[in-house]
């Protein structure tokens, strides 16, 4: 996969134009460069299973950002 440079910085706030959560308004969590993808607040929100590490602890069920490509976000405000 090409890399390119993501024109967007952590605390931006943008908008999904494409995909399950089209029209949807939020700010950017973090930016994966090497996969061109960025993590939105509250948007593409996963359900993760972790298992236990030691036979004493518990599993738990969590709930996550995935990452969503950018070439699927338009940038409304750039902070600076």
């Amino acid at each position: 996969m090409k890399k390119y440079k993501i024109k967007v910085q952590k605390g931006d706030s943008v908008k999904i134009i494409s995909g399950k959560y089209k029209g949807q308004i939020g700010k950017i969590k973090e930016v994966i460069t090497k996969n061109n993808k960025v993590k939105i607040e509250e948007i593409n929100i996963i359900t993760k299973h972790i298992k236990p590490k030691q036979s004493e602890e518990k599993g738990s069920i969590i709930q996550v950002e995935a990452p969503i490509h950018y070439s699927n976000i338009k940038v409304l405000k750039i902070n600076n």
